[in-house]
Parts: C-alpha cells; structure tokens; sequence
C-alpha cells in the first residue's frame, strides 16, 4: 500500500523512436542469451540526462511541472549513435556523440532541477558521458571479456532527434516511462514564424 511518505525511484532520460528501440532490445536479448546479463532489460533502451534518484510521491506534480517548464524552454536535439564503447570491466554501451547541444542540454536540465525544486546533485561527480547501456552490473568480468571482443568492432551508426524528455519511474520490478515532456523551444539561431520583420 503506497502511503503519503513514500519515496519513489526516478530518473529523467532520452528515447530513441520505436524502431530504434526494437534494435536496440535485440541487443539486450542478445547479451541475456549468450552472456547471461539481464539487468538493462529492466528499462528501455534510453540515453540517461538525469541520473536516478528518489522523490516523495506526494511532490509528484512538482517534479512533472519543472520539467515540463524546462523542456517548454529547450529545443529538440539531433542525436547520433555510432558503434559501441565500455566502461570496463561491467558495462558495455552504444556509443553516443557528446555534441555541445546535447551536453548543453544534460547540464541545464540537472542546474535547473536542483534550483526549482531542490534535486540534490548525482552522488558520483563522474563527468557526463552520454551512453545507451546494452550490458551492466550482472555481466561478469569473464563475459565482458567476450562480449567485449565481439563488439567492440560491430558497427553501428542511427541518429534521430530527440523531441522530449521521458521521466522514468521503477515500479519494484523495472523502469517504465511515467511522463513525458516534448522539447519546443525554436532551435538557437532561428526566429519563431512571423518575428522576421522584427529585425527590420
């Protein structure tokens, strides 16, 4: 039974478009049947902007509010993907382009969450690397040793835009998108429709 103290488990990412996301689980099912790794089953495939944290349940619809007002005021975002990297010696990922508008966007949305509703900062002080984990925490160091060796030469190359922020919820058995918040703002440099005559 959920009560008004219960705090709850979130974090705030990128979803690639549903094709993406089908190729991206075949390479989970992949790492589950020969290398035994199951853990990056229990959530879609995602680019972390956020890192995971808790939330009383009850300050829900303040945390929905301020991302929707950040993501109100930030525009979509080209991402690309492009083979595989590691953090070795468990986790193995797609590479992702740390473009400037993409790390951009990463450290605006924690700054402004920390500011409008009080998120602490992530505990680690890692920098950001933006990554798609495809293996994690249960491949043992023997498996990454060989899933390493299979793909770390694989190529892989998609991009698409990102048009909204997703916040992930754990519901005691895995993540699920719980909101979503498209990303609107006109890109740097362009002028909304009718505003030419402004410079005039």
């Amino acid at each position: 039974m959920v009560t008004t103290s219960t705090r709850q488990r979130f974090f705030v990412a990128l979803i690639p478009p549903p094709p993406f996301q089908a190729e991206a689980n075949a390479i989970k099912q992949h790492f589950s049947d020969r290398y035994q790794s199951r853990a990056a089953q229990k959530s879609p495939p995602h680019i972390t902007l956020q890192a995971p944290f808790e939330w009383p349940s009850t300050a829900l619809p303040d945390l929905t509010t301020a991302l929707t007002q950040f993501a109100q005021s930030s525009p979509a975002v080209p991402v690309t993907l492009d083979g595989f990297a590691a953090f070795p010696p468990r986790v193995i990922y797609i590479d992702v382009h740390p473009t400037p508008a993409l790390l951009l966007l990463q450290t605006q949305l924690t700054a402004h969450l920390q500011t409008q509703i009080g998120l602490p900062p992530p505990k680690s002080q890692r920098p950001f690397v933006p990554h798609m984990t495809v293996a994690f925490r249960d491949l043992t160091k023997p498996n990454f040793a060989a899933a390493w060796a299979e793909f770390r030469d694989r190529p892989l190359h998609y991009s698409f835009t990102a048009t909204a922020l997703t916040l992930l919820q754990h519901n005691g058995q895995q993540w699920v998108a719980a909101s979503e918040h498209p990303l609107t703002a006109a890109p740097a440099g362009l002028l909304p429709s009718g505003s030419a005559n402004l410079l005039s």
